[in-house]
């Protein structure tokens, strides 16, 4: 898949019309993407994310836009490193 929209740092659309939420932790890892950049889905098993957006050498972690995390969840994880 490629990117359709990225307009937005913390949410991008997909050509297939999936939109995704990027990890407040993650924002600065797909900075580089490209429309043309190959986007892949996949489902993972993390504390902040039910998949991930992979593509241009990164791994994004990602929940749905209708989906958010509560800002305890964010802290934890952001302090943790």
């Amino acid at each position: 898949m490629k990117i359709r929209s990225h307009s937005e740092s913390h949410i991008v659309e997909l050509d297939d019309g999936s939109q995704w939420r990027i990890f407040p932790g993650d924002l600065d890892l797909p900075l580089d993407w490209k429309p043309e950049t190959e986007i892949s889905v996949v489902p993972i098993e993390d504390e902040v994310g039910s998949h991930a957006l992979v593509g241009g050498g990164r791994k994004v972690r990602v929940i749905s836009v209708g989906e958010s995390w509560s800002s305890s969840e964010v802290k934890s994880v952001l302090k943790g490193g």
